[in-house]
């Protein structure tokens, strides 16, 4: 314990003698330990946000999408193709109790762009074609109206139901509700205005136009497919079974057989989340990889400035061996210096880390992002710990060279 505080002792005495090149040495450390930092934390946090984005869909819902992918691939559309595969009919059949006993409701969508006007105010908006029990698998609230009923769907009504932001920025005060928009060349009733969302993985609710589903595909797009489908299922540990019986139904209703794959794409939110942790994991740890680069270079800045000191303390290294000191203590002396400066670069560096990570969640609340900050104290144990580490690796070499200065010579140095 005496050697260890009279090191310590001479580490400071060494780093008060060159305080310029003490503090250069450690800057490396301070901005490869602040990187980490804010690498693991932001990335937390902007994985939590993410991924609570996608649990406000829910994990009971199922989503059916048209176009063959495997399993844990992504999805024919999220690359842009359309396909035709997915029509009504298949929808209108999941709504068979006998076959589909766990579905609690089920809705086919469709979804374009277009310009929304009212009187001298227009902007465009997601124009979202939906059956009436969307209203129930997307867990709208309305503020006031009601929403598309089963009647206005089959007629193809002209009607409407806005989202809270298409509400304020048209009409700002006004109730929408009864109001005449006009989407594309036609005009539509305003039936009823949701209540504020918020942005989600799926969207922007609050930015969109619900209109009948049979409206939006002969009115607007022309089309008799479905974009996707979307279902609520009423016990979550059915959802694999629910599955199964989808895909059976689906193959043959479209002429597949059982052992091929089918032409669309079932999906849960469960799954979903899981699949979207373990790449956003991915993604977080690739970027802690690429921020630790500045610690190798911290670390081998060390590594130089310990072999600087070594050249400039020959002749103090001889005349501690030669009064008795043993090459472990010369050793020791090293390493404590390698080691104080990783930990005073670890300890600066998570200072700063932690400010940097708090001014970034201030400046997404500001943006209306529900962020969290996530400062877990596995991150800065894990920055002291990748300090110590450094300090250690990169101090053993001019540690171990240092025991080897032989005294005679060390004693004739100048």
């Amino acid at each position: 314990m005496y050697i260890l505080l009279l090191s310590l002792k001479m580490t400071w005495q060494n780093f008060a003698a060159a305080k310029l090149r003490t503090f250069l040495t450690v800057l490396g450390i301070i901005i490869g330990i602040a990187s980490v930092v804010i690498v693991l934390s932001v990335g937390t946090s902007a994985q939590n946000v993410l991924l609570d984005q996608v649990r406000q869909i829910g994990s009971n819902k199922i989503a059916i999408l048209p176009g063959a992918s495997a399993d844990d691939g992504p999805p024919a559309i999220a690359f842009g193709i359309v396909s035709t595969t997915l029509v009504s009919s298949d929808v209108e059949q999941l709504r068979n109790k006998n076959s589909f006993p766990y579905i609690e409701n089920v809705s086919g969508y469709v979804s374009t762009s277009k310009v929304v006007r009212y009187k001298k105010e227009n902007a465009a908006y997601e124009i979202q074609g939906v059956e009436p029990e969307a209203v129930v698998v997307e867990d709208i609230t309305l503020s006031s109206g009601r929403f598309l009923s089963d009647a206005e769907n089959v007629s193809s009504r002209r009607v409407a139901v806005l989202g809270a932001d298409v509400a304020k920025e048209l009409f700002d005060q006004k109730s929408p509700v009864g109001e005449v928009i006009g989407i594309g060349k036609a005009n539509y009733r305003v039936i009823g205005v949701a209540q504020r969302r918020g942005k989600s993985f799926a969207g922007n609710f609050d930015e969109t136009v619900y209109i009948p589903l049979l409206t939006a595909q002969r009115n607007i797009l022309g089309i008799n497919y479905l974009s996707f489908a979307r279902l609520s299922v009423s016990d979550e540990s059915k959802i694999a079974e629910t599955e199964d019986a989808i895909r059976s139904l689906l193959k043959s209703r479209h002429g597949i057989p059982q052992d091929e794959e089918g032409d669309f794409s079932v999906r849960n939110i469960a799954a979903a989340i899981e699949i979207l942790s373990k790449i956003t994991n991915v993604m977080k740890y690739f970027l802690v990889t690429v921020a630790s680069i500045a610690l190798v270079v911290g670390g081998i800045g060390i590594m130089n400035m310990m072999l600087i000191t070594l050249n400039k303390r020959v002749r103090e290294i001889g005349l501690r061996v030669a009064l008795g000191a043993r090459s472990r203590d010369i050793a020791l002396q090293f390493l404590v210096e390698s080691i104080t400066i990783s930990i005073m670069g670890g300890a600066v560096g998570s200072l700063i880390g932690y400010g940097i990570t708090q001014v970034v969640g201030i400046v997404a609340v500001q943006n209306g992002i529900n962020w969290h900050v996530s400062n877990e104290i596995d991150v800065y144990v894990l920055a002291f710990a990748i300090a110590g580490v450094i300090g250690i690796v990169f101090g053993i070499y001019p540690a171990i060279k240092a025991t080897r200065v032989s005294p005679m010579e060390a004693l004739r140095y100048e």
